[in-house]
């Protein structure tokens, strides 16, 4: 069982910066991150493999986001910069396969919210 426990959610003015955590324990797996605005499908935003330093990106958010791992915590982050008020979301981690849509990963953090305003 693995179990994910994200933070650094917050709101912030279009244009700032936000950086997300995700403190996993239990067995490694490759994570991703993914977010969910009210009424629309979860999307996915960014994946780092756990062997190497893999990296994929949405197109939405390619060039203003980063993903990171810290092997030694089990931890990933995910750095958004130049966030616009479109990222707002509920931003989840997970881990699994890595992959590009919600079921290549088996399990999910709670949530974290990240607001951008205008």
């Amino acid at each position: 069982q693995v179990r994910l426990v994200e933070s650094g959610g917050g709101l912030v003015q279009a244009g700032g910066s936000l950086r997300l955590s995700c403190a996993a324990s239990g067995r490694t797996y490759a994570m991703g991150w993914f977010r969910q605005a009210p009424g629309k499908e979860r999307e996915f935003v960014a994946a780092m493999g756990w062997t190497d330093a893999s990296a994929a990106y949405a197109g939405s958010v390619k060039g203003r986001f980063t993903i990171s791992r810290d092997n030694a915590k089990n931890t990933v982050h995910l750095q958004m910069n130049s966030l616009k008020p479109e990222d707002t979301a509920v931003y989840y981690c997970a881990a699994g396969s890595m992959g590009v849509i919600p079921s290549f990963y088996d399990y999910w953090g709670q949530g974290t919210q990240v607001a951008v305003s205008s």
